[in-house]
């Protein structure tokens, strides 16, 4: 069964709550529902982090936590399936969203390289005040591309994880019943 795979890897939320950092939200961590590997829980928890992982902010497990807290969903998968969102593939992921929201807005999307927005720019206020317009025209596209991207990919999550997790229920059933009767 699914659930065998799954729990193997998980850590024990007892031993998570006497951790010294993780003190502070007490009893919260052993909600049951946070722990539960069901075909709900988990695809909920699939959704969750597939999702987060395609917002362009930082601290995407934190808020993949907070949303499996909220839903009551399997917390450890959730903030695990934000890691598809590293800094390898930070770059296709957010260039594809830009571009699938530019696309949509009918925006112009800026050639590689010369948007005009750098880092050392970005903490430059002057220069943020200036250019606001500029940066809310580049900045639109992204997160309206993100949230798009991210609503579709974590619908996909959630379907395959439901109908995996009943194709290989329904696997096991087959082999349970094959082996009672064997004729």
């Amino acid at each position: 069964m699914p659930r065998q795979f799954f729990r193997k890897y998980l850590p024990d939320p007892e031993r998570l709550r006497q951790h010294k950092s993780l003190r502070f939200l007490g009893d919260l961590l052993t909600e049951p529902n946070l722990w539960h590997i069901n075909r709900r829980s988990l695809a909920g928890a699939a959704f969750i982090g597939i999702f987060c992982g395609f917002m362009p902010i930082p601290f995407q497990m934190l808020l993949a936590a907070l949303l499996a807290l909220q839903f009551r969903c399997n917390l450890p998968f959730s903030v695990i399936l934000v890691w598809f969102s590293n800094p390898f593939t930070y770059v296709p992921i957010f260039y594809f969203n830009h571009w699938l929201g530019s696309t949509l807005l009918n925006v112009s999307m800026p050639p590689p390289g010369q948007a005009g927005i750098s880092l050392a720019r970005l903490t430059d206020f002057d220069w943020m005040a200036d250019n606001l317009l500029g940066l809310w025209q580049f900045l639109l596209p992204l997160w309206f591309g993100s949230l798009l991207a991210g609503l579709i990919a974590g619908a996909l999550a959630w379907v395959v994880v439901r109908v995996g997790w009943r194709l290989i229920v329904s696997r096991h059933w087959r082999l349970r019943r094959s082996t009672r009767n064997p004729s």
